[in-house]
């Protein structure tokens, strides 16, 4: 498994977590609480990474959260950090893209940016978590969701709630 942080999302990291390396390859322990031995921290100016090519079997890619100028990267090709080539890689191999957009409210560039990313394969999840199963705390709601794109990379988890339907 690799992680790719962007400059941005190593600036969101710190704000919104409080979590500062100086060391990027210890990130994935520090976001994880976890010694994180199967996480690879790749550069994102490292445009020749293992990902970076349709020849490495790479099974899925999500990239959240997916800000409104990384959906632009991607669904016009620019290719010109890792994480858009990797991206691209995913749809041109036909492999499992999940884009998991922060922004709120959406303009008409990001829905048709959207709409485009849809049409090349990817799959829209936008940062919203369901409330349908009544969460008790956000973490509740944050771990449902990230669930939910775990099952959409191929990768169901037990814990992922499911509805059994209700009473009408």
């Amino acid at each position: 498994m690799f992680l790719v942080i962007t400059e941005t999302g190593a600036r969101l990291i710190s704000s919104e977590l409080g979590i500062v390396s100086s060391e990027l390859k210890r990130l994935p322990s520090l976001l994880t609480g976890t010694p994180a031995e199967k996480i690879e921290y790749l550069p994102n100016r490292d445009i020749g990474a293992v990902i970076a090519s349709g020849s490495n079997p790479v099974d899925a890619m999500a990239v959240i959260p997916c800000s409104a100028g990384t959906l632009s990267a991607i669904v016009t090709g620019a290719s010109d950090d890792l994480l858009s080539r990797a991206a691209d890689v995913c749809l041109k191999e036909r492999r499992p893209l999940v884009l998991c957009l922060r922004e709120t409210p959406l303009n008409r560039i990001h829905l048709e940016n959207a709409l485009r990313a849809h049409d090349a394969g990817a799959i829209i999840m936008p940062a919203m978590p369901a409330f349908y199963f009544a969460p008790k705390t956000i973490e509740e709601a944050v771990e449902q969701y990230v669930l939910r794109v775990l099952a959409q990379l191929g990768l169901p988890h037990d814990e992922q709630y499911h509805w059994k339907g209700g009473a009408a």
